[in-house]
């Protein structure tokens, strides 16, 4: 393994850059908990609308019957060395009640559009109230980029 240098970006850099890697990447792990059951992490595919990260699992998945008993998830985009954290509280929509917009984005981005899916699918929306961004050790201190829903930079 090769040691990389990290230089240290300012809130403002990081903001941007993690608004920039929501907007294009693909994947987020989803965190949720049941309270008898425990945590519950899995990978699904994303679209950013600007606001809020949209994911869609099938209706009778772990995921979904953890949100509706705790609404309250995590979110971490797959790379552990430009690390970008959220948290939330999830908001489901049967994919008869997803706002078209949405589920015309994640279609596109997609290729698939669960509505047109003979099982039942849920659309899961977060609006992050917590965003950590930051890349390495140099990084940590300030690693908080949004608090209570807005943007720090």
């Amino acid at each position: 393994m090769q040691a990389t240098e990290i230089t240290r970006r300012t809130a403002a850099e990081r903001r941007r850059d993690a608004l920039d890697r929501l907007g294009t990447e693909r994947d987020v792990w989803l965190s949720t908990a049941h309270p008898e059951h425990g945590p519950h992490q899995v990978p699904l595919w994303f679209l950013w609308d600007g606001r809020a990260v949209w994911m869609c699992t099938s209706a009778s998945s772990a995921s979904a019957r953890n949100v509706r008993e705790e609404p309250r998830v995590r979110l971490s985009l797959p790379d552990t060395f430009d690390v970008v954290l959220l948290q939330g509280a999830a908001e489901a929509y049967p994919a008869s009640e997803v706002p078209d917009e949405a589920a015309d984005a994640f279609a596109g981005k997609f290729g698939w559009d669960p509505r047109q899916e003979r099982g039942s699918f849920l659309y899961l929306r977060v609006e992050p109230t917590t965003v950590r961004a930051w890349r390495g050790e140099p990084e940590l201190r300030g690693r908080v980029v949004m608090r209570e829903g807005v943007w720090l930079a």
